[in-house]
């Protein structure tokens, strides 16, 4: 396709670097986590030492009132750790769910700022997975994660150190057992990423798959076809089932193999240091608090390499979600452009608008637009006429930037629109697409979409203009009226209208017509009629029509066949000296 902004290659494979960005403003409160973890871990490690010397007293004959001391000590040290470990879990989770927020912000501003051919080549449902699936990942990433390996590791260097100044012998038999767990579990972290990218995949597959088959349910039930996309949907979802069951197989090996290994320490431990504590060799304490140590050990170790697995599937969650913020969005490109002319200031005598020698084509090889070349004056009112398939609805959609042309220019008040930023452009400009689109939620949330700040009787007065008063009037909510998901609760016509008052809401300089009336009965396209030659006045009009008898009233009429412009002129002119436009005329009866 022509015009493309939005291809750029995979990204790199994620790494923690890239986690940053998500947490970098949550970066006090995780300072905070990270001090209550150090002093949890801090009590956690030194219970097993006041153990020990608790059992040596007790060994010892010690005085009771000591001893009732060391156990009221030990109690609260293991109180103060309990809730430190609990005020730790809670920064952490509020953390992640303020991790999450942020991503799904960053990538819906992002998604909604996309070149529109993005949107041509991807499935909505797999961008909507994106934001939903993905970042969910990211919340376990935090809390489960990355902060678990740093709190795991403070905790296992900390037993290390404490269980060698137990017993250097006892601590390098438990090493070793804990290096062969790690090499394995690594080992499967690297097809868990793999394998979690791949299901995170898959469930974007099921949900455009079930997105596809709710967007047109009515279509699926009209021709019997429900059950077939129910299989079709299932059959995807079976997929993504079993993507997940080859994950859950992965992350199943990791606690066997840590579980062996570490069970052999504890059995090694306990053989040799019983076999020294008979021996005379290593007192009873010794044995009891280095046991405690091994626990101690396990549990971050345990926990430090089952957030390895977590960071992986969130790894590849970011991959995933980087591949969509790789993609430049409309702005990206347009810092450097400068804003366009003002009309008050441009030269009378300048085309508005202006195609000169125009080629564009969606798919390579396949043009949709040869040479097109017109030009639209200031105050008129332009059609553009032809078969299907001939390009008109393209020649809109390249006013709107939505492509860029493969050849040729674009003129606005004499300026190359590729050297504008389009926002500024589409300010000036109101679009009425051919199958005018309504959002879910109320009639005036639809309407202000354009306007945001007019006011109800702004919104009742171009109601009004096209004839849509009975849809607001004959319902006690009014404005506030429900128009239902894609405005399935109003008719086709009615949609059409809403579209029409939203773009004479928004008074724009050049209103753009997509076959404006395609909805509408006879009574109704009269009313709009009306309502185009009201909108026409103080602004310039190009509409795209099949019913020629709606623009054989305007200006400047454009023949467009197979992607050139056949013949221009007026309605009668064009009788005369267009074939094209006589046997489109013929078929509708206006000659």
């Amino acid at each position: 396709m022509c015009g493309e902004t939005g291809l750029v290659s995979r990204p790199q494979t994620a790494s923690l670097r890239d986690l940053w960005p998500h947490v970098r403003s949550h970066r006090v409160v995780l300072a905070a986590a990270a001090v209550v973890s150090l002093v949890a871990t801090g009590l956690a490690l030194v219970q097993p030492l006041m153990l020990r010397r608790l059992v040596d007293t007790v060994g010892a004959g010690g005085a009771e009132g000591a001893l009732g001391a060391a156990v009221l000590l030990l109690v609260a040290v293991t109180l103060a750790e309990a809730v430190g470990s609990a005020l730790q879990s809670y920064l952490l989770q509020r953390t992640a769910e303020g991790v999450v927020l942020d991503a799904r912000r960053s990538l819906v501003g992002h998604l909604l700022r996309l070149p529109i051919v993005e949107y041509d080549r991807r499935r909505l449902g797999d961008l909507i997975s994106r934001v939903g699936t993905d970042t969910t990942l990211l919340r376990a990433v935090v809390t489960s994660g990355l902060f678990e390996v740093v709190s795991s590791v403070l905790m296992f260097a900390g037993a290390v150190v404490l269980m060698a100044m137990v017993d250097v012998v006892l601590l390098l038999i438990t090493l070793l057992a804990v290096f062969v767990g790690a090499v394995g579990v690594i080992a499967l972290g690297r097809a868990i990423r793999r394998t979690s990218e791949r299901a995170q995949a898959k469930v974007g597959d099921m949900t455009a798959a079930v997105e596809r088959a709710l967007s047109a349910i009515r279509t699926l039930r009209a021709s019997r076809a429900t059950q077939r996309e129910t299989e079709r949907v299932g059959a995807s979802a079976r997929e993504a089932y079993l993507a997940g069951v080859q994950m859950a197989k992965l992350q199943s090996l990791v606690q066997p193999i840590m579980s062996i290994c570490i069970q052999g320490a504890f059995i090694a431990v306990l053989g040799f240091g019983g076999y020294r504590v008979a021996t005379g060799s290593m007192s009873l304490g010794d044995l009891m608090a280095f046991l405690l140590y091994l626990f101690v050990l396990v549990m971050p170790l345990a926990s430090a390499l089952q957030a390895f697995t977590t960071i992986q599937a969130g790894l590849a969650a970011l991959d995933r979600m980087g591949e969509v913020l790789a993609i430049p969005t409309e702005a990206n490109d347009e810092q450097a452009l400068r804003p366009l002319v003002s009309s008050e200031i441009a030269r009378d005598e300048e085309p508005l608008l202006e195609f000169d020698d125009v080629g564009f084509s969606y798919d390579e090889g396949v043009p949709v637009l040869r040479g097109v070349g017109f030009a639209v004056s200031r105050g008129t009112r332009t059609a553009i006429v032809g078969p299907s398939g001939a390009g008109k609805s393209t020649v809109l959609a390249l006013v709107e930037r939505f492509y860029e042309p493969c050849s040729g220019s674009i003129r606005m008040e004499g300026v190359d629109v590729r050297t504008l930023r389009r926002e500024e452009m589409r300010a000036r400009i109101a679009y009425v697409e051919q199958d005018a689109p309504v959002l879910a939620g109320s009639i005036a949330d639809n309407l202000r979409l354009a306007a945001p700040n007019a006011s109800d009787e702004e919104l009742m007065s171009a109601i009004e203009q096209v004839g849509l008063s009975e849809l607001v009037q004959g319902n006690p909510d009014g404005l506030a009226t429900e128009v239902g998901d894609e405005g399935i609760l109003v008719s086709g016509g009615q949609r059409q209208r809403l579209a029409w008052a939203r773009a004479l809401l928004a008074e724009p300089e050049l209103l753009l017509l997509d076959e404006p009336t395609s909805s509408v009965d006879s009574r109704t396209e009269q009313v709009l009629q009306e309502a185009l030659h009201d909108a026409a006045k103080g602004r310039t009009v190009l509409v795209v029509a099949h019913r020629l008898a709606t623009v054989a009233d305007s200006d400047h009429i454009i023949v467009v066949d197979d992607g050139r412009v056949q013949a221009t002129g007026t309605h009668e002119q064009l009788l005369l000296s267009s074939e094209l436009y006589r046997e489109l005329a013929s078929h509708q009866l206006l000659v």
